[in-house]
């Protein structure tokens, strides 16, 4: 076997090849496109590039065929609740069973770490936003949604026998958009006559015409719930609403929910239609044919999935229904005026009971798993988990 830096366009066309040839077998794999992975590399793309380091490797065999690739990064802002070690990360790992040729791109991987003073390498992971390419799937190996990890269920030996621990486990959720007219449970509905009737309170979803409002609204829920949170920073509205204008092709109005006291942002749901079920006829392309076809399967066919991405409540309204408010009146507008049938969340971290909880009372049913492993490079130090957030 033989391990080869990739610094040419050949290899990097290696690196994006090697995960097809490994995943092609599965029938639920969904092949990525291959402008998001490659710009996770990209300096004018990832602006995490400009402090952070990246590099990626693939490996062959001795007849020369591809069996392995991996990346590892260096990025001084990542951290964690409770980290008292440098961590690195790993990424974008894919290999054939074979638990020496993982090894040998483990072994990479941590040498680059080690010498740029890392003392731990986290993995699968991203250089860059936790909702993309974060975590290995050990369960519920349903057909990815977009930008998620998938793999073959081998991978979990390769990793543990390597040496990684699980350092928290990514808890994935779904829920069936039924006719029901009361299909949450009984809290939700009491909390939402509590809101609904005072005139300070109000709640709706967004207008494209009006995107830098709802910009702005979203960062100050963000920052004030999030921001504190897992090394997470503050985010501007110029940079929401160019993630707004990015998605606003397949931005859906009646997905991105708002509640207000006084005018004020107080609250978010942020949901985006699963693209995924149009991105798996592309074959990883995304050329003028694609766009073309990307959009005439979007427009021909009705995408009956949707995805939560981020939900968030500020500090001052935390634990008094607010929430429960909003849910309910983002149900009452979906099943009315939409075609959507099930809505999946994206993960949850088991360190996380508060949001866990919201998504139990949703009605979710637990639907898939991923795993953020650690691997501690000094053996003798004791392993901790993720702490609990309280």
């Amino acid at each position: 076997m033989k391990i080869f830096e990739v610094n040419t366009r050949e290899l990097e066309k290696d690196f994006l090849e090697v995960h097809v040839l490994i995943n092609k077998a599965y029938p639920n794999w969904i092949q990525p496109l291959d402008s998001d992975v490659l710009s996770v590399f990209d300096k004018s793309k990832n602006k995490i590039l400009q402090k952070a380091e990246a590099i990626r490797w693939i490996l062959k065999n001795d007849q020369g065929k591809l069996i392995g690739r991996i990346a590892a990064f260096v990025n001084k802002k990542y951290s964690n609740k409770g980290d008292d070690v440098e961590v690195g990360g790993v990424g974008f790992f894919d290999c054939i069973d074979d638990h020496k040729a993982a090894e040998l791109l483990f072994d990479t991987a941590k040498k680059w770490l080690m010498d740029r003073g890392m003392e731990a390498m986290d993995g699968p992971i991203n250089l860059g936003d936790r909702d993309k390419w974060w975590g290995l799937l050990v369960e519920g190996f349903h057909p990815p949604i977009y930008n998620m990890n998938y793999n073959p269920p081998y991978y979990e030996k390769l990793f543990e026998a390597y040496g990684f621990q699980n350092f928290y486990n990514q808890l994935c959720w779904s829920l069936t958009v039924s006719g029901e007219t009361h299909q949450l449970a009984p809290k939700f509905y009491e909390a939402h006559k509590k809101y609904s009737g005072a005139p300070d309170f109000k709640a709706e979803f967004i207008n494209k015409k009006n995107l830098e409002k709802y910009a702005r609204d979203l960062s100050i829920v963000y920052n004030k719930a999030w921001a504190q949170h897992e090394g997470n920073k503050d985010i501007s509205p110029e940079q929401v609403l160019k993630l707004f204008n990015t998605i606003k092709p397949v931005l859906d109005e009646k997905l991105i929910w708002f509640a207000y006291y006084k005018d004020e942002p107080v609250a978010m749901w942020v949901n985006l239609p699963d693209i995924n079920q149009v991105i798996k006829h592309l074959h990883g392309k995304f050329g003028w044919f694609s766009k073309l076809k990307f959009f005439l399967i979007k427009k021909l066919v009705k995408n009956e999935n949707f995805i939560g991405l981020a939900f968030g409540v500020v500090p001052e309204f935390q634990g008094k229904g607010l929430d429960y408010y909003l849910i309910v009146e983002a149900e009452q507008v979906i099943k009315s005026t939409t075609s959507y049938k099930k809505l999946e969340l994206y993960w949850q971290g088991d360190f996380n009971p508060k949001i866990l909880s919201i998504s139990k009372n949703l009605g979710g049913k637990h639907n898939r798993t991923l795993v953020t492993y650690r691997y501690l490079f000094d053996r003798n130090k004791k392993f901790e988990r993720h702490p609990v957030l309280l």
